[in-house]
């Protein structure tokens, strides 16, 4: 290893320590920073001593989830695996993720590495990591300030893919953006899809990112919507059509919260509560299948896997049920509404709508998001949260739904698991997440003491 690489190290090991020391954040950030000023070539040196296989997850929505997934699969068969697991998914977090696995000699010891990328940041990680696999999951719209329309988050994606020309790309054919990015790049890939209707009519919603044919334009027509534009589909005029998928899921199965399903010859009785978990199960599945990689223990991993990674949980506060969720664009939000539906019995909801850099600036996709559902879903109270909590009410006001707000998140919670239904959902886009999961961590460990 040069020099320059092995002080690139050394200096980014020691700013995470003393980020660390001085009790002012993770310090999974600032590390990759200093070493990539230090030598900006860091990390195609460090990328270069993965052992077998670098996998990278990039998409609008499920790619932590899907990172994950490929994660535990790959520990759970004694492999060594480098993963940027807090979603510091930027070139200086992805950095910091290799530099910071190194031994005292800067050397990795590691069989493979899954990381998580940002679409914008892929244009300048990808020809450094060269990954022999790149997972998409889907494209839409998210965080409109940074990103855009969907055309541009498209464009930098083809960049990306395109300059890695080797790497095999593991695709959602049910996307006509991700699809036709493949077909249009040269890059060897595979697909996967689901061929049952398994979403409902809420989580399907109007939310069209692109229903036009990406070759001539004609409208697109579908034999069924999953949600947003994914579905089956074919353009009447040019033929081009939803392929057969390499990889599938079918038997889809909703019992007890949980759904179980097949993909080739293996049933997964899943922990998944969303459909949309089984489009992340399946994309892995097919990521590790392509790269030839150890899958004995795949099944046993899935039915244990916690699909939350603190973007999902359920907390027991005085008593009562509540649950955490992540919505940070039109159709994840829409996906929450529909798990709101599912469940008949009296809720609250607290809702918070940040407009940090991490959330986004502007919240105009609130109004994309069909809240009118939740007029029918048996809420006792719904309160809005966070800088942007006027806005929510305004919108749920269109919608001709009654609303509070409220300035203390805290405070709100434990009122209401005291004298609410007992069944509170606490909605939040991303800057709100950690706060809140350590919020309400806190609080239930709390009320077991008392309890």
């Amino acid at each position: 290893m040069r020099l320059r690489s092995r002080l690139a190290i050394r200096c980014a090991k020691l700013t995470s320590w003393l980020i660390k020391k001085m009790n002012r954040g993770s310090g999974v950030t600032l590390p990759g920073y200093v070493a990539r000023i230090i030598d900006p070539k860091i990390l195609s040196s460090m990328s270069g001593q993965i052992r077998e296989k670098t996998i990278v997850t990039m998409g609008t929505n499920g790619k932590t989830t899907t990172n994950s997934i490929l994660y535990h699969a790959l520990k759970a068969e004694g492999r060594k695996v480098i993963i940027n697991r807090t979603g510091a998914n930027m070139m200086n977090g992805i950095i910091s993720a290799f530099v910071l696995a190194t031994d005292r000699h800067g050397r990795l010891d590691a069989d493979y590495a899954c990381i998580e990328v940002d679409e914008i940041a892929s244009v300048g990680v990808l020809p450094q990591l060269k990954p022999d696999c790149a997972l998409l999951t889907n494209i839409s719209r998210d965080q409109l300030d940074r990103f855009g329309e969907v055309d541009i988050t498209f464009n930098k994606l083809k960049t990306a893919v395109t300059s890695v020309p080797d790497t095999k790309l593991i695709i959602n054919c049910d996307d006509i953006l991700s699809y036709t990015l493949a077909t249009d790049s040269g890059n060897p890939y595979v697909t996967y899809g689901i061929s049952e209707q398994i979403f409902d009519d809420i989580s399907r919603s109007e939310i069209r990112e692109s229903i036009f044919c990406r070759s001539c334009g004609t409208k697109l027509e579908y034999d069924f919507f999953h949600y947003g534009q994914l579905g089956i589909y074919h353009c009447p005029n040019c033929g081009l059509k939803r392929p057969e998928p390499d990889f599938t899921a079918s038997d889809i199965v909703l019992h007890d919260e949980v759904y179980s399903f097949e993909m080739a010859d293996m049933k997964i009785d899943s922990t998944a509560r969303t459909p949309y978990n089984i489009y992340n199960t399946l994309s892995a599945y097919a990521a590790l299948c392509t790269m030839h990689a150890p899958m004995q223990h795949f099944k046993d991993m899935m039915e244990s896997f916690d699909y939350g990674n603190n973007r999902e949980d359920i907390f027991t506060i005085n008593g009562a049920r509540v649950q955490l969720h992540l919505a940070k664009n039109p159709i994840g939000f829409q996906q929450k509404v529909s798990l709101v539906l599912k469940d008949k019995t009296p809720k609250d909801i607290i809702i918070q709508i940040n407009d940090t850099y991490q959330d986004g600036e502007d919240i105009s996709w609130l109004w994309d998001v069909d809240f009118q559902y939740l007029a029918d879903a048996n809420v006792s109270t719904i309160l809005t949260n966070g800088t942007r909590r006027h806005d929510m009410g305004l919108r749920l006001k269109y919608e001709d739904i009654s609303c509070g707000s409220t300035t203390n998140l805290r405070e709100s919670v434990e009122r209401l698991t005291k004298n609410g239904t007992k069944n509170l959902y606490v909605i939040v886009n991303y800057s709100g997440l950690y706060r809140t999961n350590h919020m309400l961590n806190e609080l239930q460990n709390t009320t077991k003491g008392e309890a």
